[in-house]
């Protein structure tokens, strides 16, 4: 039911899409900056743990916390164009 009015309201072009570009776009964030902060405990506890494993364990954060930050872009992006368009 919710979805259905906002889709109607998308469809209309009212401020009710402009908001849930807004509303996409701060949730992806917040997931983007939730993701990283784990990857980074997380491999700070495994350097700890085995320090001749780091280089590694760094490169391998490094490589996840870029495939995070490209899917933040795109959610991003996705947000603004429909706040735009």
């Amino acid at each position: 039911m919710l979805l259905t009015v906002l889709l109607q309201a998308a469809a209309a072009g009212g401020a009710l899409a402009k908001l849930g570009a807004c509303i996409g776009a701060g949730i992806a964030v917040l997931g983007v900056g939730i993701g990283i902060g784990r990857i980074g405990g997380q491999a700070m506890e495994a350097m700890a743990r085995q320090p001749e494993s780091i280089g590694d364990l760094r490169n391998n954060m490094i490589v996840a916390a870029a495939l995070i930050e490209g899917v933040a872009f795109f959610a991003i992006i996705i947000c603004a164009l429909a706040f735009f368009l």
